[in-house]
């Protein structure tokens, strides 16, 4: 399939999944990972309606980001792990970050300087797993976290977002992430958006509430051979 039947048979299968599960397609942001794709391929997206990409990587995000700086109402969504002496940096590009994870990050993305936007979006990321070399704070420590971003004037808590482990049913770790969002939202009533869902499992995470979809080889194929 082209790119073009790739992406709108994709957002075929969201809107099915939302009305199944009683809720409205437009309730969901897609955001297509571009991650090892080059640039042209985010432009090609670009001239199809898609305005939310995601990447995972800095350099590879800060490149495509100055590339592309001529497309307006692009929005770029960081989604992979961030260490804290790149924060800077991401926010000169990024309006969302999906992966704040410490208290250490957080505090450096709000003293950075701002970027496409003057409050930067956030969601605290879990880690699902019991593993801690994994990004993501564990659920019990995720309200502390949140109280940290919302308590920043430059940042704006969204909610949360989560991985599912490849060893656990998508939809019962999607369950456990709705949990943890009605959690936070019990203090930040506004944090109630919810990052979960890739190609493979976004119908589960939809049914368990997803607002925020991380789709990359589903829309963009498999990644181009190294060069």
């Amino acid at each position: 399939m082209s790119l073009a039947q790739r992406l709108q048979s994709v957002q075929a299968d969201i809107a099915d999944a939302a009305r199944a599960s009683g809720r409205q397609p437009d309730e969901i942001t897609t955001i297509v990972v571009t991650k090892f794709h080059p640039a042209s391929l985010v432009r090609d997206l670009y001239d199809l309606g898609v305005r939310n990409v995601g990447e995972n990587r800095h350099q590879e995000a800060e490149a495509k980001s100055a590339e592309l700086s001529s497309l307006e109402g692009l929005t770029w969504h960081f989604i992979g792990q961030l260490q804290s002496n790149k924060a800077k940096a991401a926010r000169a590009y990024s309006s969302v970050v999906h992966s704040v994870d410490s208290a250490k990050l957080a505090r450096t993305l709000a003293a950075a300087e701002p970027g496409p936007v003057d409050v930067l979006d956030c969601f605290v990321q879990l880690n699902l797993t019991n593993d801690p070399g994994r990004g993501g704070v564990q659920p019990s420590d995720a309200l502390q976290l949140a109280e940290l971003i919302a308590a920043e004037e430059s940042l704006n808590l969204l909610g949360v977002m989560a991985v599912a482990p490849l060893d656990e049913e998508p939809r019962s770790a999607f369950a456990r992430v709705r949990e943890v969002s009605e959690r936070v939202r019990t203090l930040i009533p506004t944090a109630h958006y919810i990052s979960a869902g890739m190609s493979h499992d976004f119908a589960d995470a939809i049914a368990e509430g997803a607002t925020h979809l991380r789709i990359g080889s589903a829309i963009t194929g498999e990644r181009p051979p190294a060069g």
